[in-house]
Order: C-alpha cells, then sequence, then structure tokens
C-alpha cells in the first residue's frame, strides 16, 4: 500500500518529464501498479483509513507522482453534491486529450496535488469537456467524454504524464484572474 512517504514530491526530476508510453500486453509490474494507484485513492478518501494511515485524500495519481514514468494514471471523483456518490472511477492507460470545448472552467479554491505541499492560490483554467482517448487494460483503445470536476481531475493527470504541473497554468501576474465566462466550480 503506498503511503505519503511513497508519493513523489515537487522537485523530483520524474515529475517534469514526459512519461513512456505503455505496452501490452500489461507487465505484472505496470498490473500492480494500477491497482496501487486506486488502493491509495480509495484508502485516502475513506474516513477511518486515510486519517489512520495519514494519507493526504487524493482524486487523482498518476504513475510520475509514485516514481514510475509511465503513462497511466487512476482517478476517484467524487460527486460534489453527493460525497458518497461516484462520478468517475477508473486507470487511463495511455490517455490522450483528443478534443476539448471552447468554455473554459476552474475550482473556485483552486487545485492541490498530492506531489505539492504547499498551498499555491490561483485559477487553474482547463477546459469544461473534454474527450479521452486512452487504453484498456487489454489494450483496446477506449474514449470516454467528461465535463466539470471529472474532466478538470482528468486533466490535471494527464499533464502529470506531459512533465507539467498544475501551477505552471496560474496566472503569474494575477493569480486570481481568469476569463469572464469561465464556469468557477465551488
Amino acid at each position: 500500500m503506498y503511503l505519503m512517504k511513497d508519493i513523489t514530491r515537487d522537485g523530483n526530476p520524474v515529475l517534469r518529464k514526459v512519461a513512456q508510453k505503455v505496452t501490452f500486453p500489461l507487465s505484472e509490474k505496470n498490473k500492480k501498479l494500477a491497482d496501487d494507484m486506486m488502493e491509495y485513492l480509495v484508502n485516502s478518501q475513506d474516513p477511518e483509513l486515510g486519517p489512520k494511515y495519514g494519507l493526504r485524500a487524493g482524486v487523482g495519481l498518476a504513475a510520475p507522482q509514485v516514481d514510475e514514468s509511465v503513462a497511466m494514471a487512476s482517478v476517484l471523483v467524487p460527486n460534489l453534491e453527493d460525497p458518497d456518490k461516484i462520478d468517475l472511477q477508473m486507470t487511463l492507460i495511455n490517455p490522450v486529450i483528443i478534443s476539448e470545448s471552447v468554455q473554459i472552467t476552474a475550482l473556485g479554491e483552486g487545485e492541490g496535488c498530492l506531489s505539492v505541499d504547499k498551498d499555491i492560490p490561483g485559477y487553474v483554467p482547463r477546459y469544461n469537456k473534454i474527450t479521452v482517448r486512452y487504453d484498456d487494460f487489454e489494450g483496446n483503445s477506449q474514449t470516454i467524454r467528461l465535463k466539470g470536476y471529472p474532466a478538470i481531475v482528468c486533466q490535471h493527470e494527464i499533464d502529470h504524464l506531459n512533465g507539467h504541473l498544475f501551477y505552471d497554468k496560474i496566472n503569474k501576474k494575477e493569480p486570481l484572474k481568469i476569463s469572464d465566462d469561465a464556469i468557477i466550480i465551488e
């Protein structure tokens, strides 16, 4: 089981590398990686296990965040209105955004990251709707359309696979400035 000590922190070069494409059939190492990343997310959101093991709650975890430079990310996105419901739970292998909306969105409270230990205020502009092409565990190409919070989470994780961190997208001079027609998710 991954613990906070296993999470790669900002400053480690692996977080700034473009992750290697995953090949199929999946190796046992990559199957375990996928299982372990999802297990971390499930445990971190559990009201008993998270505090017991000192886990910061996470909604996404990309392989570079556990020091593996492969194109794989797990997401476990709770519903913002009803945290007992899950909007998205999956592992994306070799994900690529193939289309996005013109409409921009951002989280009102800004974004955080398990790999970034400090709070960095500011809007992180994201596309409100995206279509992602990814491989499933058998290596079959799949697509999924996402909107709102799940779309934001997947964009954050795909950024990790391309060597980008959320704060790279914040307006450096005016961190709380975003387009007037942006959708702010509270």
